[in-house]
């Protein structure tokens, strides 16, 4: 497995276009601690079978049971089935600090366009966020402590969370006692791909995500005939207007100084153009920096939606669910501030950057209850030559949810890997 990073194996580039690595492939760093041979190759060996072998929110047994093995195979004691599919892993090593390492078990409904060797094999699903190098970073950082457990005391968790995409197995496992069952932790980290040099970190100062809420609505008109509109209420016209009518929100009922997105991902309304539908139904996601922001633009919509389908005489009001709702991401400051140093110190002050802050959101921060602190950083993605044409003007790196997202495993794979452990260490060491 460790020959596949030093080939094409697992990226589409072609090797001899690339520049050397910005990070050597059996080194994530500049600093003292290389990530052993056998550790990153098992760590390898798991990430591209994650990836070959996505599974959706919800549904992550294979996930879930291959994570589960490798922590079992490294000492743990493992529970599965925790809030879903959810896994936790356990090692006890004396008296100290709990640090609970957290990573997401499920993939994306999108179609790998990647050309990879190691590409999903499952039709209309492949891991387009970086779970599986998420995963496979997390039990390799476990590996590392588990074999040097004489340089530290406490507990480590490794928990594999089920349905982050659909913003709901956070909430499950917490729902399922994880903090009971396995004892409340200290400190929760984590940590996200994004579309930098494979190789580089990134801290926010402030928000590092967005707090978002979907929403689903259904707007009901009155069916009818095509030729005779006069005898229907319309439900596709209502609802286009309400999409219109919804930018508003963000144009004229948001100041300037907020950070706002709200999006209509969906109209599904009727199945034949000379029928009037019955009804019409919208999918609505609204994301902003804060979350006083995005109740106000919450309130706002669901007041645009109730008065478009007044407007238009809909026969009842429409049915406005609220299918899902994460905070902002707001790591703890004084966490993230030593979390930061040490990967400075381990990589190099050049290979640790700002994070700019993102409207993309996730539900790491429901783990941050009862004054459990949290730290979080991206780690980069993007092989030599993808940012190298990035830079002169081509083709941008493809984001996360992309169908041609392809995370250089390596050098982001033992950057994670070493991301987490130096994280988890530093930790260890300021609370003994």
């Amino acid at each position: 497995m460790i020959d596949a990073l030093n080939d094409d194996t697992p990226r589409a580039a072609t090797p001899a276009a690339d520049p050397p690595s910005p990070v050597s492939p059996l080194r994530p760093a500049a600093g003292p601690a290389a990530v052993p041979r056998d550790t990153l190759r098992d760590a390898l060996g798991l990430y591209l079978e994650l990836h070959a072998h996505p599974e959706l929110s919800g549904a992550e047994v294979r996930t879930a049971g291959r994570l589960a093995a490798r922590l079992e195979g490294d000492g743990a004691s493992v529970t599965r089935g925790v809030g879903g599919h959810g896994v936790v892993g356990v090692l006890r090593n004396g008296a100290g600090p709990a640090l609970m390492l957290r990573a997401e078990l499920d993939a994306l409904p999108v179609g790998e366009r990647t050309g990879l060797a190691y590409a999903s094999t499952v039709p209309g699903t492949m891991h387009a966020c970086g779970h599986d190098l998420h995963l496979a970073s997390a039990a390799g950082a476990f590996a590392l402590l588990a074999r040097e457990r004489d340089s530290w005391s406490g507990t480590v968790l490794v928990v594999g969370q089920p349905a982050e995409e659909t913003l709901e197995g956070a909430e499950a496992m917490l729902a399922d006692g994880l903090y009971e069952r396995f004892g409340v932790p200290d400190v929760v980290l984590a940590q996200h791909t994004a579309p930098m040099p494979a190789g580089i970190l990134a801290h926010g100062r402030g928000p590092m995500m967005a707090a978002s809420a979907a929403l689903e609505v259904v707007v009901h008109g009155y069916g009818g005939h095509a030729g005779t509109p006069q005898l229907t209420v319309d439900p596709v016209v209502t609802a286009a207007a309400t999409v219109m009518r919804l930018q508003t929100v963000v144009s004229r009922e948001t100041a300037p100084s907020d950070q706002v997105v709200l999006t209509v991902g969906s109209l599904r309304a009727g199945r034949r153009g000379n029928v009037v539908p019955d009804s019409a139904e919208l999918s609505v996601t609204v994301r902003a920096a804060t979350d006083h922001a995005l109740e106000r633009a919450l309130s706002a919509a669901e007041r645009i939606v109730r008065a478009e389908c007044a407007a238009s005489g809909c026969p009842r009001d429409p049915d406005i669910t609220l299918v899902s709702r994460a905070p902002a991401l707001l790591p703890d400051p004084a966490v993230t501030a030593s979390v930061r140093a040490a990967h400075e110190r381990e990589f190099g002050p050049h290979r640790v950057v700002d994070w700019p802050g993102s409207m993309a959101t996730e539900d790491f921060p429901r783990f941050a209850v009862g004054g459990v602190r949290t730290a979080y950083w991206m780690v980069g993605t993007a092989s030599p030559s993808q940012w190298r044409a990035a830079r002169s003007g081509g083709r941008p790196v493809p984001p996360n949810h992309s169908a041609e997202f392809a995370p250089d495993a390596r050098t982001a794979l033992p950057a994670g890997i070493a991301a987490m452990a130096t994280a988890a260490r530093q930790l260890f060491k300021e609370t003994r």
